[in-house]
């Protein structure tokens, strides 16, 4: 299995935030109607499809109709609500050069023989769906009521997974990351001017005190934010017991609430973890929201490689795609085997031993310790989320299907070998990005594209 992580300029998949080229930032995923997470462009607007329609250009034979244009600028406009917007002729312009470009991609895939099945984008809705917070039957519910159906939405879904195998497949090939460029990183970062802003990674776990309490719940809350506090002090795992006591809506991720500029955080956050070291807790500190128990999972200058980092001990069971095995077929076949585990009736390394199609079976699945960036983005995600000891449902990557478990975690000082390894990942990703740019556009010079009449919103 590969480790390093791919970017591609794209958001992780689970978050299945659009992958267009040069559409502004804002522009570059939507939201649930109540906007509460990220969902993939080209759905159709409240209101369903207008009965004016016609096409406005043809992609290798496949038309693109003013409507999905219009369905497409408007998703962005509510996207980038209360900021400054193109003027009309050239945001529908913009919108229909990316439509082309998806169109694309989804073509270049299928050329390729490359197949998304069902299960894969059942995952993906899943995926969606736990992003925002919201079980898959609430996210439909709010997806109709903004006037996309859930065979709309899947299909949206499906083209996105194969604009994304196709971009793996194409372009990691032609990225290489030399010593060299290890170095020359390195002496940019010296060089920038200026101090590097602090950077933090935070875990977070919300102990709600609803506004109308009584001092007699607010109390209990309190209490029970300082036995959570208590039992990290003796050695609980934070993303355990995020998973059970926190209500904030990353809880259910383990807490992490990733790295960012410090400035990003809420003062508060910033105020209780300043003296604290890495791997450190603070709190319970009270704001209006209730109680939060804040750890400090990374702390870094930007751009600096962190000293600390929080590393996973795992090992997995991969069974790759090839004719006559689906994705589904795979999730079944490694659900069993999951259950074999499980339930005492089998080892999970004498397993990957005997099934695993990665150069890990010989070691019964064991990849070793890993810091972050190390693995692709769907599969840290996910080993992200789990508890030393728990094995994950299969996990869909672009090298196949997957079963992780979690063996351990640790806060962990890099060596200056590990720092290298750290740089060399931030500097394959802004290759990749390089790549991929370069890659769009070979891919549009060799498509036919046939315009007609001007789009219109």
């Amino acid at each position: 299995m590969k480790h390093r992580a791919l970017s591609l300029g794209l958001a992780c998949l689970s978050a299945l935030a659009a992958t267009l080229a040069s559409v502004p930032a804002q522009a570059q995923g939507l939201r649930l109607p109540s906007g509460t997470g990220t969902l993939p462009v080209g759905s159709a607007p409240a209101g369903g499809v207008r009965a004016a329609d016609y096409i406005v250009a043809v992609v290798n034979s496949e038309p693109i109709t003013n409507n999905e244009v219009r369905q497409r600028a408007e998703r962005v406009a509510q996207q980038m609500a209360g900021q400054a917007l193109p003027p009309p002729g050239a945001m529908a312009k913009e919108v229909l050069e990316r439509l082309i470009m998806e169109k694309v991609q989804v073509q270049l895939a299928r050329d390729s023989g490359i197949k998304v099945d069902d299960w894969a984008v059942d995952q993906a809705a899943e995926n969606v769906a736990r992003q925002n917070s919201v079980s898959t039957d609430e996210m439909y519910r709010r997806l109709a009521a903004d006037g996309i159906s859930r065979e709309r939405f899947r299909e949206e879904l499906r083209s996105q997974l194969l604009a994304l195998r196709v971009r793996e497949r194409d372009v990691e090939s032609r990225v290489r990351v030399s010593e060299l460029d290890v170095d020359q990183y390195l002496r940019e970062q010296q060089q920038a001017a200026g101090p590097a802003k602090v950077e933090l990674n935070l875990g977070h776990i919300l102990i709600r005190v609803p506004e109308d309490a009584s001092p007699v719940q607010a109390a209990e809350r309190e209490r029970r934010a300082r036995q959570v506090a208590e039992q990290l002090q003796a050695g609980g795992d934070f993303a355990a017991l995020a998973r059970q006591y926190s209500d904030a809506p990353e809880g259910s991720q383990g807490g992490a609430l990733g790295l960012r500029p410090a400035d990003r955080y809420p003062e508060l956050f910033v105020s209780a973890t300043q003296g604290t070291a890495v791997g450190g807790t603070a709190g319970p500190v009270r704001s209006a929201a209730g109680f939060h128990i804040l750890k400090v999972l990374e702390r870094s200058r930007a751009g600096a490689v962190p000293a600390m980092v929080v590393q996973n001990h795992a090992r997995h069971i991969l069974l790759r795609l090839q004719p006559g095995l689906t994705e589904r077929q795979a999730a079944e076949r490694l659900e069993e085997l999951r259950n074999r585990v499980a339930s005492g009736r089998a080892d999970f390394a004498e397993l990957a031993r005997e099934y695993s199609q990665d150069g890990s079976a010989k070691n019964g699945g064991d990849l070793g310790w890993a810091s972050p960036g190390r693995y692709v983005p769907e599969f840290e995600e996910v080993l992200n989320s789990l508890s030393p000891g728990e094995i994950s449902q299969p996990v869909v990557s672009r090298f196949g299907v997957h079963l992780i478990q979690l063996l351990e975690r640790r806060e962990a000082k890099l060596t200056q070998r590990e720092q290298r390894d750290m740089v060399r990942d931030a500097v394959r990703e802004k290759k990749l990005d390089e790549a991929f740019a370069n890659w769009l556009q070979e891919a549009r010079a060799r498509a036919y594209v046939e315009y007609r009449e001007p789009p219109t919103l």
